[in-house]
């Protein structure tokens, strides 16, 4: 079920610590009957057989790897080179199973899966994602098509990409649990395109992504696309992921000082 997903995604991510004594009201958008936020979840195109803030109260998301243009993040826009994958990437491409024995919560552990990320995709992808004898990537925004995560529900998926060094990714649609898992995490914005950007952007496009706006601007292309909004996913997301952002608004008790 999802909920037991999503539970055990902020287990194995960086907020491991829930009371389950709390009086406080629980997150409610955790239980499928009671799920009450429509902007959290995205568009949803299944497989056919055409187809093979300012605190934050855990381990800092990772920066991407240096580069001739550095990469910027903010709460309201991230800045940087993209990397473009097609439709239906799965999560064993993004973090193989081989990798799943890594413990994210564990900083070394951390930083090891993220330098597998992506590295499952397949040897059409001439560029790589993640250079030779590095562990983190250069291009913090990855772009891609439909379905987008789709596959198993190992919430190893998304970590990986922030660990990393991915602020965001912007796909035409999402696998339900991918997304749920990216906000639950709180280690990537899963932002939706309006329109096949994965056709018109280039992997080293330089790109700004302006979270206020809901707009995608291509400074290689000099275009410019619309986004859709992301809604009440935004603040958990900023906040860390869901245990973070309970924390952080007084519905679980905050960590002792």
């Amino acid at each position: 079920m999802a909920v037991c997903r999503s539970t055990t995604a902020i287990s194995l991510s960086r907020n491991p610590n829930f009371s389950t004594t709390n009086p406080k009201p629980s997150l409610s958008f955790l239980s499928p009957p009671s799920l009450k936020l429509p902007s959290i979840l995205p568009s949803f195109k299944p497989l056919t057989s055409q187809s093979p803030p300012d605190q934050r109260l855990s381990i800092p998301r990772a920066t991407a790897a240096d580069s001739a243009t550095p990469t910027t993040t903010s709460t309201t826009f991230f800045h940087g080179h993209c990397y473009v994958v097609g439709d239906n990437i799965d999560t064993d491409q993004i973090i193989p199973a081989e990798y799943l024995t890594l413990v994210p919560s564990k900083p070394d552990e951390y930083e090891k899966l993220g330098s597998y990320a992506l590295i499952g995709l397949p040897a059409t992808y001439k560029t790589r994602f993640i250079e030779a004898n590095q562990t983190k990537t250069k291009y913090s925004i990855v772009i891609g098509g439909e379905n987008f995560g789709c596959g198993s529900s190992r919430e190893h998926a998304p970590v990986a990409l922030g660990a990393a060094g991915v602020a965001a990714v912007v796909a035409e649609s999402y696998a339900r649990i991918f997304f749920r898992n990216s906000v639950a995490t709180g280690e990537i914005y899963p932002l939706e395109s309006e329109v096949r950007i994965c056709e018109e952007c280039k992997t080293g496009d330089l790109i700004t992504i302006e979270l206020m706006e809901s707009k995608l601007i291509n400074h290689t292309s000099g275009k410019e696309y619309k986004l859709k909004p992301i809604g009440d996913a935004g603040p958990v997301i900023e906040a860390g992921g869901i245990f973070a952002y309970a924390r952080k608004t007084g519905m679980i008790p905050s960590h002792a000082p």
